[in-house]
C-alpha cells in the first residue's frame, strides 16, 4: 500500500465541483495520477490539465489511447489503466461508488484498498460510500461537499414539449437513435453521446450541443459520469436497463447520478421522465432532490494476489472468496471466462507451461471484448494473439495490417461505422501494449488514424441523420428575435435566411421533408410568418389574373396554372356551386377572402358561358304553365332528360309550348330531350362536375374523350352517369345521344316486325363493327339473330341488279322487245360448267344479323314503361308503338330531315309502318298485290285529328297543300 499518506474521501451529490477540486489538488503537487471512470471523461480532464500545464508534462492512458511524454508529471487514466507502483505524490479515484458495480466494481474496490499517493490520496464519489470507506479504510478523513444548485423534479413531459437545453437519456443504442430521430422531426435536431463513441466523435457531437447548433442531447447513462455540459433538464425515457446479464430497474442513487447533470454551477436544474417511462414515485423523486439514498453495504471484489505458476492455480486464485463481510466476490468477468475457454485448448495449455507464459496469457485475456460478437469468437481471436506473442514475441506486421485494412473503410451508415469503430478499438488496445508489436509508434498512429477517420465519418452520419441544419439556423435566429428574411423564386421554392425550407403551392406552404420526417411546428410558424408579405403579393396577382390562367379539374378542384388553389363545394342550386379556397390560416383572412372571391367569380362566369342556353331558359318569363314546369325540369337536370322519365309531361305539352321550348334549343328526341349545344366537350365536362357535387359523390366520374360516337359502357357507374355525360348505355358500349337520334331516324324506315339488316349508314354513324352494332341494338331492345350466307361478290351483285335479270316467265317478252331469241333450256354441258366452277372455288361465307323488335332490355324488364306506365329515368326503349314506343316529336323529325313530311316520306313515328303511316300488316302486302288478313293496328295514344296541323310548324303550308290534294 506504500507509505502512509493523507487519505480523504470527498463525498457529495453531482455538481459539487469534486472533480475540479481533485484537479486543483493534483496540480498543487509535483506528480500525480487521477483515475476516471470513462475514457471520455479522461479526455476531458486531460484537455483541462494540458491547457493549464502544457502537453509535455501530461500523459493520457486509457485502454485505446496512450500519450506519454518523456517528462510526464501528471497521469490522467481510466481506472483500469492506472499504472501501479509509480510512487507519485498525489492519487485520486473519481466516482468511487462504482465499487458496487457488478461489471467493473472489483477494479474500483482494488484501487480503494491498495492505490495510494505518497502525500495525498483522494476518493471522490457519493455519500452512499461513507460507511464502507470508513470500515475498510479507517484512516480516511471525510469531506462533505454540497450541491451548488437546486435540483427539482418536473414530472412527465412529452418530447414535443421538452424545454431547450435538455438531455434525454436512453439505455440502448436503438432507443437513443429513435429518440434522436423524433427530436429531429419535432425540434430540429439533437446531438448523440454514448459511451461506445470514440472520444473524437463524442467531442464533435458535444460541440454541436455546446455551441447552440442544437438544443437537445440524447445520451446513454454515460453522461452521469462527470461529463460537464450545459444541461437545464434531464428526462429519462426508461427506468430500466440491461446490465449485461438481465434487465433491471435503476436504483434511486443511479437515477440521481444521471439527473444531477442538470444544472451546472449556480444554475438550477430539473429532471423528469418522458416517453414510455412511468412517473417517479414521490419517495424516489424526493430522495433524488434531497440526496438521500440507501448506503452501499457490499463492494465487488476480486483477488489481486494472483498465482501465475500454473493455469489452474491462476484460475483458482481468481475465484478466491473475500475475507471481509463488506466484500463480495465479483461474478465471472469476461477476462476469466476467456481464460477458462483458452485453458481447454490443448495448444494454449501446452504453451502456458511456465509463469511467464501464464502471465502473458492472462494479459491477453484482459483484452476487452469491444466487438461484443460472442464469447467463443472473442476467445478465438485471443488464442491467435497469444500464439503469435508466445511464439515470436510480437504480433506479425502483415497479419495485423490485414486486420486493420479490413476495417479501414468509411463507407456505410451509422451501424456499420459503429461496428468498425468497435473492431478498431481491439487493435488500438493491442498497439498500446508495450512490446506486443514491432514498431509501437507506427501501429499506434495507424490505428489512431483509422479510428479518427471512422469517427469523423460517424459524426457526419449522426449529424446528417439527427440534425436538421435548416431548422437549427432558423431556431437560432428565432432566439435572437429578429425578423426572418424569406425569398420565393419563380418555381415557388422558399428559402428563409438562405436555407431551403419548402415550396409555395398556390397559397399553401409545403415544408420540405424527406421520406420519413417533417418539419417542426415552430419552424413552420417561423417560415409562415416570414412568408406573409409574399402571400399578400401573390393574392393581388391572382385576383388580377385572367380566367385563362384558372381552370377546374374533373374532381372539382380549382387550379391556378399547375397549383391547386381551391375546390368546388355543393350549393343550394346545381348551377350555383360554392368555392372553398386553399389558403393557410397564417396567411390571414384578407388573403383568404380575396382568393375565395376570385375563384367564385371564375366559376360563375364559366357556368354562364358554357350553360348560356340553359340559363336563358331559366330566365325566360314568357314561359308559363306546363312549359315553365318542363323548363324547370330541364334546368334541374342540367339540360338532358331521358324521354321516358318525362313521357307524360311531353305528351301534355301543346304545340305552342313545344315551340316556345324549341326556341331555346331544346330537342325532343325519341330517346332523349336535350339541348345539343350542351353536348359539346366543355359543357359536358362541367356538367359532370356539377352533377357529382349535387349528388354528393366521393369520387367524380371523368368525362368521355371528346369526339367519340360510342365509348365503353361502365358497368358499375351511377345510374345517371351516362346520360349526364351525353351518352346512352346500350350493351357493352354507350352511344352519344345525338347520334342515337340519327340512328333512330334510320330505324324508323325499317320493318322491325319481319326483320331488317344493318345498313352501311347505320354502321358508319356509329363507327362500329357489325358485331358491336348487334350488341348495341340488343341494348336498345331489339333481337339480333345471327346467320351466315354465301358472300355475294361485287361483280355478281352488279349483274343481279342489271335490267336483263328479268323473271323467267317474262324472259320471252323481253327477248321479243329486244328482237332477240328467247332463252332455251341449258344443255347438260352448260349446266355442269357452273358446278365445276363452284367445286373449284370454295364459297366465302359472311355473317349477317337480322334485327326485329324484342322485349325490353334485361336491365328494364319488369319495369313499367310506355303510355300510362311511367318508366324510370334513362329507361326509354325503341319499342314498337304497340308496346308504348316513345316517339320523336313530329316537328322535330321535320327539323332533322330538313323537309316537310309529305308523300313518299315515312312518318317515322313507329317501326313497322310504311311511308303513309299505315301498318304494313293491314291492307296490301309488301308486294302490293295481296291484303294481309288478321293484322291489327296498335296505337299508343288517342288518334289525332286528321285536319289538325301545327301552325307554328315551318312546313305547315306544304302540309296544307298536300291535304287539299287528297
Amino acid at each position: 500500500m506504500g507509505q502512509p499518506s493523507r487519505i480523504t474521501a470527498v463525498l457529495g451529490p453531482t455538481n459539487t465541483g469534486k472533480t475540479h477540486y481533485a484537479i486543483e489538488r493534483m496540480l498543487g503537487h509535483r506528480t500525480g495520477i487521477i483515475g476516471l471512470p470513462l475514457r471520455l471523461l479522461a479526455r476531458e480532464v486531460y484537455d483541462k490539465i494540458v491547457a493549464a500545464r502544457g502537453p509535455s508534462v501530461v500523459a493520457l492512458v486509457t485502454g485505446e489511447e496512450r500519450i506519454v511524454p518523456p517528462r510526464t508529471q501528471y497521469w490522467v487514466c481510466t481506472v483500469e489503466a492506472m499504472p501501479e507502483g509509480m510512487g507519485v505524490d498525489f492519487l485520486a479515484v473519481d466516482e468511487i461508488q462504482l465499487c458496487a458495480d457488478p461489471e467493473r466494481g472489483h477494479v474500483f474496490t482494488d484501487r480503494l484498498l491498495r492505490a495510494r499517493g505518497l502525500h495525498e490520496t483522494l476518493f471522490l464519489g457519493s455519500d452512499t460510500m461513507r460507511g464502507t470507506i470508513a470500515a475498510l479504510v479507517p484512516q480516511a478523513q471525510f469531506m462533505r461537499r454540497d450541491r451548488m444548485s437546486r435540483l427539482t423534479y418536473a414530472g412527465s413531459k412529452k418530447i414535443s414539449r421538452m424545454p431547450a437545453r435538455s438531455a434525454i437519456v436512453g439505455f440502448s443504442v436503438d432507443n437513443v437513435y429513435a429518440i434522436a430521430e423524433l427530436i429531429r422531426r419535432q425540434k430540429g435536431g439533437a446531438a448523440v453521446v454514448m459511451g461506445a463513441l470514440s472520444p473524437r466523435t463524442r467531442n464533435a457531437q458535444v460541440e454541436l450541443y455546446q455551441n447552440g447548433d442544437v438544443d437537445y442531447l440524447v445520451a446513454t447513462d454515460a453522461i452521469g459520469m462527470g461529463l460537464n455540459l450545459d444541461i437545464n433538464h434531464v428526462a429519462f425515457s426508461s427506468l430500466t436497463k440491461f446490465d449485461g446479464r438481465r434487465m433491471r430497474h435503476l436504483a434511486p442513487n443511479e437515477l440521481a447520478q444521471i439527473a444531477g447533470r442538470a444544472g451546472r454551477g449556480m444554475s438550477d436544474g430539473t429532471f423528469g421522465v418522458t416517453g414510455e417511462a412511468e412517473p417517479l414515485d414521490d419517495e424516489v423523486a424526493e430522495a433524488i432532490m434531497e440526496h438521500r439514498f440507501t448506503p452501499i453495504r457490499k463492494l465487488q471484489w476480486r483477488n489481486h494476489a494472483l498465482q501465475f505458476g500454473k493455469l489452474d492455480a491462476l484460475i483458482a486464485s481468481l475465484e478466491d472468496a473475500p475475507q471481509d463481510d463488506l466484500l463480495v466476490r465479483v461474478r465471472e468477468a469476461d477476462d476469466l471466462m476467456a481464460l477458462k475457454s483458452l485453458s481447454q485448448v490443448a495448444e494454449v495449455r501446452a504453451r502456458a507451461s511456465d509463469a511467464a507464459s501464464v502471465r502473458l496469457l492472462w494479459d491477453v485475456c484482459r483484452i476487452p471484448d469491444f466487438r461484443g460478437i460472442s464469447h467463443a469468437e472473442h476467445a478465438t481471436l485471443l488464442e491467435a494473439i497469444f500464439n503469435f506473442l508466445h511464439q515470436s514475441g510480437r504480433v506479425p506486421d502483415d497479419w495485423l495490417a490485414t486486420q486493420i485494412k479490413r476495417i479501414d473503410r468509411t463507407e456505410g451508415e451509422i451501424d456499420t461505422l459503429s461496428k468498425r469503430l468497435a473492431f478498431i478499438r481491439t487493435w488500438t488496445y493491442v498497439a498500446q501494449r508495450s512490446g506486443w508489436v514491432r514498431d509501437e509508434s507506427h501501429w499506434r498512429e495507424a490505428t489512431r488514424a483509422v479510428e479518427d477517420r471512422l469517427s469523423d465519418a460517424l459524426h457526419a452520419w449522426l449529424t446528417q441523420r439527427f440534425v436538421d441544419r435548416r431548422t437549427s439556423v432558423l431556431l437560432r435566429r428565432l432566439k435572437q428575435k429578429e425578423a426572418l428574411l424569406a425569398e420565393v423564386n419563380d418555381k415557388g421554392e422558399v428559402t428563409v435566411e438562405g436555407e431551403f425550407v419548402g415550396r409555395l403551392e398556390g397559397f399553401r406552404f409545403r415544408q420540405d421533408r424527406d421520406a420519413t420526417a417533417q418539419e417542426a411546428k415552430t419552424i413552420r410558424q417561423a417560415s409562415i410568418s416570414a412568408l406573409v408579405p409574399h402571400f399578400n403579393l401573390r393574392a393581388d396577382r391572382f385576383y388580377n389574373a385572367p380566367d385563362t390562367e384558372i381552370d377546374f379539374t374533373e374532381q372539382g378542384g380549382l387550379m391556378w396554372g399547375d397549383q391547386a388553389v381551391g375546390k368546388l363545394v355543393a350549393g343550394a342550386d346545381p348551377l350555383k356551386p360554392q368555392v372553398a379556397a386553399f389558403v393557410d390560416d397564417e396567411a390571414g383572412p384578407d388573403v383568404a377572402q380575396k382568393v375565395q372571391r376570385r375563384l367564385q367569380h371564375f366559376i360563375d362566369r364559366k357556368i354562364a358561358a358554357l350553360f348560356e342556353p340553359l340559363l336563358a331558359l331559366s330566365r325566360d318569363e314568357a314561359l308559363n304553365g306546363l312549359a315553365r314546369g318542363f323548363a324547370f325540369r330541364m334546368v334541374e337536370n342540367l339540360g338532358i332528360l331521358p324521354r321516358a322519365s318525362v313521357a307524360d309531361e311531353v305528351k301534355a305539352l301543346d304545340q305552342d309550348a313545344r315551340g316556345a321550348l324549341r326556341k331555346h334549343g331544346i330537342r325532343f328526341g325519341q330517346f332523349t330531350v336535350f339541348m345539343p349545344l350542351l353536348l359539346k366537350p366543355a359543357p359536358t365536362r362541367l356538367r359532370l362536375v356539377l352533377w357529382s357535387l349535387a349528388r354528393g359523390l366521393d369520387e367524380f366520374p371523368e368525362a368521355p374523350p371528346p369526339g367519340l360516337v360510342t365509348v365503353p359502357a361502365i358497368k358499375d357507374a351511377h345510374p345517371e352517369f351516362h346520360i349526364m355525360s351525353g351518352y346512352r348505355a346500350a350493351g357493352e358500349r354507350a352511344i352519344r345521344i345525338d347520334m342515337l337520334e340519327r340512328l333512330a331516324d334510320m330505324l324508323r324506315a325499317e320493318d322491325s316486325r319481319t326483320g331488317f339488316e344493318a345498313k352501311a349508314d347505320m354502321l358508319s354513324i356509329t363507327g362500329m363493327t357489325l358485331d358491336q352494332f348487334a350488341d348495341l341494338m340488343q341494348g336498345l331492345g331489339y333481337k339480333a339473330e345471327r346467320g351466315e350466307r354465301a358472300k355475294v361478290k361485287a361483280v355478281e351483285a352488279s349483274k343481279a341488279d342489271a335490267p336483263v335479270a328479268a323473271a323467267p316467265e317474262d324472259a320471252a317478252a323481253v327477248a321479243t322487245e329486244e328482237n332477240a331469241p328467247a332463252p332455251t333450256e341449258p344443255t347438260a354441258e352448260a349446266a355442269a360448267e357452273p358446278q365445276a366452277e363452284a367445286t373449284a372455288e370454295p364459297v366465302e361465307m359472311e355473317v349477317f344479323y337480322s334485327f326485329t323488335w324484342g322485349r325490353k332490355p334485361p336491365s328494364q324488364q319488369g319495369r313499367p314503361g310506355g303510355r300510362g306506365r311511367p318508366a324510370p329515368q334513362g329507361a326509354a326503349t325503341a319499342q314498337p308503338q304497340a308496346d308504348g314506343e316513345p316517339r320523336a316529336d313530329r316537328g322535330e323529325r321535320g327539323e332533322r330531315s330538313g323537309k316537310p313530311r309529305g308523300k313518299g316520306k315515312p312518318r317515322g313515328d313507329q317501326p313497322g309502318r310504311d311511308a303513309r303511316g299505315q301498318d304494313r300488316g293491314k291492307g296490301r302486302g309488301r308486294d302490293g298485290d295481296k291484303p294481309q288478313q288478321g293484322a291489327k293496328t296498335y296505337e299508343a295514344r288517342p288518334p289525332r285529328a286528321k285536319d289538325r296541323i301545327d301552325p307554328d310548324n315551318p312546313f305547315a303550308a306544304a302540309l296544307m297543300g298536300l291535304r287539299d290534294k287528297t
